[in-house]
């Protein structure tokens, strides 16, 4: 059972992923553990056969203790069965020291009292007793995520990223770069608060990141000097990790790099490292992709094409995170039939919820390079109170028979009568309520409402109520003004600004919004030229005005038979089962009769 995290003393086995019997290989998830942070798969370090699943899904144990046994080949299974069976399993890996504050401090040093952790060196593979640090990914002083490389450790199978496994500081390290530990020594101290590095610093000096195996072999190597870039024996490590790549084996590559070469669309095999032990830097990365480095050409395969990453899969394994297995089962996906965007090709959750639709495709931002991309709102959103009103208002009109008829109006008139009296207050909004009223008087079919009472009534209407239609934030609504006909122009524009005001902060009385008998939808202010509005429940008609243009049409007066006018288009909607086409051309006759001619009616 590994120690998946830094305070784990037990693990769950959540499921096996493989069968008793089956062949794994190195690098290969065969389980998943549920530690005391979160489930995790837990990789194969030897190819080999799955001899015996000694701790069952769901059964618990301590760290350290054999959950299941790994037989060299096929033909040894029975063997390694028996062994086992009578008591002679090879010792389980001792568990890795606690990495909390009651970690063996060195001598009689006394731990300080401050929240901290302790990262010990882990064990990477199930024969591995002691491991080398081969770079540190952050420095003393460094901020650390959970779940964040920190390091590069050297096992006796291969280089490893370790990740952190608390959220932090790095206060400490112990291990230095290039030396050894063995497995479950402290290798480095974890500060909670960034004040406390001081005191943990103090601390560390006390530890000893090496055990009496380090220790030996320290003292049989010579001392290695400190590392310096570009030296002979960088460029050596450099070539033996190319030899390596090619070769088929583990990439040794910092995660930065890692991510920049997938970002490149590039093959980590194919690039030179030039950091420690001939690990591969963001910057080697960068410097490939530029060509300012040559990069590494990989060795020469008769009728192989170059691999497309470091590990695939054994024959007939399909590479898939363990909630992705139990995804496709649900869904009944078959997961050989789905493209993993994983590392190394490997199925993800993500992949199994695109592949039943579940959830959308990513797509790349196709912004040009230094724009940054638009984020657009996606999925539902639950609509508000004000926009399921205007909803099932329009709703409650699609069984209506209506009809549209459309007049443009000469506007130069109108526009000098409102630059006249603007100074007064008056508005467009004003002016047109007042002109479509007087309209109305002339005409109060327009003003009607259809009633299913007694087979079929018209609701004449005495009172002239234009409602118009203002768009506020999350919704619209149609203040009402009052009387249009029998008031002036001034009192109009007045109650106008006041019932907007109110409409914005959304203190408008049901009386001044649900009360109109004709409504007026105004989009002229964003240069919309031509539009139809759609009846609202209870009235026989609505008027649509777009922009004013200016147009030329003949002129038998000009000196060239030509002149510019303004002109403006609006549009009737009407209730048919009362309203008729003549009513509704007779009705719009009239309103550009007032709004050409008779201006005079309007002040």
């Amino acid at each position: 059972m590994p120690a998946l995290s830094s305070t784990m003393k037990e693990g769950r086995v959540v499921s096996w992923l493989k069968s008793e019997g089956d062949a794994i290989e190195a690098g290969e998830a065969i389980m998943v553990v549920e530690s005391d942070k979160a489930d995790m798969d837990v990789e194969a370090f030897e190819d080999g056969f799955l001899a015996k699943i000694i701790v069952d899904e769901g059964g618990m144990a301590p760290v350290g203790e054999a959950v299941a046994l790994i037989a060299e080949t096929e033909a040894d299974i029975p063997a390694v069965i028996a062994k086992f069976s009578g008591g002679g399993a090879a010792p389980a890996p001792a568990a890795p020291a606690s990495s909390s504050n009651a970690g063996a401090p060195a001598a009689s040093a006394q731990a300080p009292d401050c929240p901290f952790s302790q990262i010990d060196m882990p064990a990477l593979s199930s024969t591995m007793k002691e491991g080398k640090v081969v770079s540190w990914l952050k420095s003393e002083g460094d901020a650390i995520s959970a779940g964040e490389a920190i390091m590069v450790v050297e096992s006796d199978k291969a280089d490893m990223d370790v990740e952190a496994f608390e959220d932090g500081y790095l206060a400490a390290i112990i291990t230095q770069e290039g030396e050894s530990g063995a497995v479950g020594a402290p290798v480095a101290l974890i500060a909670e608060n960034e004040a406390d590095i001081p005191k943990l610093q103090a601390y560390a000096a006390t530890l000893s990141g090496g055990a009496p195996v380090a220790a030996a072999a320290t003292a049989a190597t010579p001392a290695m000097p400190a590392a310096a870039p570009k030296t002979p024996a960088a460029a050596a490590a450099a070539i033996a990790s190319a030899k390596g790549a090619a070769n088929g084996e583990r990439v040794v590559a910092s995660p930065l790099a890692r991510k920049r070469a997938e970002e490149l669309g590039l093959d980590l095999s194919t690039v030179a490292g030039t950091g420690p032990g001939g690990r591969v830097t963001a910057f080697d990365v960068e410097a490939a992709a530029s060509g300012a480095a040559p990069a590494k050409k990989p060795a020469a395969a008769a009728g192989a094409a170059p691999a497309k990453s470091a590990w695939t899969p054994a024959p007939g394994v399909i590479a898939a995170t363990p909630t992705a297995r139990e995804l496709a089962k649900k869904a009944k996906i078959d997961l050989s039939k789905i493209q993993g965007t994983g590392q190394f090709g490997r199925v993800t959750a993500d992949d199994v919820r695109m592949a039943t639709g579940e959830k959308k495709p990513e797509r790349k931002s196709a912004a040009a390079p230094g724009q940054a991309s638009v984020e657009l709102p996606d999925g539902p959103v639950p609509m508000t109170g004000m926009q399921r009103a205007v909803s099932n208002n329009m709703v409650a009109t699609l069984s209506t028979p209506e009809f549209r008829v459309s007049r443009d109006i000469i506007m130069d008139g109108f526009d000098a009568l409102y630059q006249k009296l603007k100074p007064s207050g008056v508005t467009v909004s004003a002016l047109l309520a007042k002109a479509v009223a007087l309209a109305i008087e002339k005409h109060p079919i327009i003003n009607s409402g259809f009633s299913e009472d007694a087979g079929g009534t018209i609701l004449y209407k005495k009172d002239i109520n234009i409602a118009m239609a203002v768009a506020i934030d999350g919704g619209l609504i149609t203040p009402t003004l009052m009387y249009a006909n029998e008031r002036s122009v001034v009192e109009l524009a007045e109650n106008w600004k006041e019932l907007v005001g109110k409409a914005k902060s959304g203190s408008l009385s049901p009386a001044e919004y649900n009360s109109g008998t004709f409504t007026i939808s105004n989009m002229g202010m964003f240069g919309v030229t031509h539009f139809g509005a759609i009846l609202p429940k209870g009235q026989g008609g609505i008027l649509a005005v777009a922009a004013t243009q200016e147009v030329i049409v003949p002129d038998s007066q000009a000196i060239l038979g030509m002149k510019k006018v303004k002109k403006m288009s609006v549009t009737l909607t009407c209730d048919h089962r009362q309203i008729y086409g003549a009513d509704a051309a007779l009705f719009l006759k009239t309103l550009a009769d007032i709004m050409e001619n008779k201006l005079d009616l309007l002040k």
